[in-house]
């Protein structure tokens, strides 16, 4: 084990995760389920690796737009994104997302901002979703990774989850004028405990493996059918 985290501890009292809202299962089940299982034959290999209850950053790549509805979907938990806070004073779109968990961040809001915001979620037993660039590549792979995530686990100790999302670069990536219609899978890795302080070795250092995690299971391809 490498000692740059700290072992995840499943004996630690654990926050209840917030329960999903009827507008999140019915933006799930209604919407997001056909795009994914049915027109994009999605499928999710790792579930196992995901922990249902208590605080959580789920870490992944990007290459698309795609990715933030996926992932709510796929883990079978909501993901709390950030979102520009205009967005919720939208009718309709600001109520759904706000349900789906996105918490508001004001325009030009500075990374520190944006941490604290995210930790308060963490605090009260949300997934947070970060992507690990922080942009879509346009390869799909994590390739300039920064360390928000390893610094949202170190402040409140919550796990992190390498996840790696296959083909959403191809199906509507940067630069794509039409969608194309792929297979995106998912791929969960186990959990890691948080880094093992706040120094910028250390959460450079879990970046890192979480980098070559993520880029592992990319490379594991699309999941083959028994």
């Amino acid at each position: 084990m490498s000692n740059t985290h700290l072992p995840t501890n499943n004996n630690l009292p654990q926050i209840r995760a917030p329960r999903s809202s009827i507008t999140y299962k019915f933006v799930s089940f209604l919407l997001v389920f056909p795009l994914f299982r049915v027109l994009l034959r999605g499928k999710t290999s790792g579930r196992k690796n995901m922990p249902m209850e208590g605080p959580l950053v789920v870490v992944a790549n990007h290459g698309s737009h795609l990715d933030p509805p996926l992932l709510g979907h796929a883990l079978g938990r909501p993901i709390a994104f950030m979102a520009k806070k205009e967005l919720f004073d939208i009718p309709i779109l600001g109520r759904v997302i706000k349900s789906c968990g996105a918490y508001p961040v004001n325009r030009g809001a500075s990374d520190r901002e944006a941490i604290r915001i995210a930790s308060a979620r963490l605090n009260e037993g949300w997934a947070i979703g970060v992507f690990l660039d922080g942009t879509r590549q346009a390869d799909g792979r994590i390739n300039e990774p920064m360390a928000g995530a390893a610094l949202l686990s170190a402040r409140t100790g919550a796990r992190l989850v390498p996840v790696a999302i296959i083909n959403s670069h191809r199906v509507l990536g940067p630069g794509t004028r039409w969608p194309k219609i792929l297979p995106i899978h998912l791929r969960i890795g186990e959990a890691l405990g948080p880094p093992v302080s706040r120094k910028k070795a250390d959460l450079q250092a879990i970046t890192k493996d979480i980098q070559e995690k993520i880029n592992t299971l990319l490379d594991q391809g699309l999941i083959k059918t028994n």
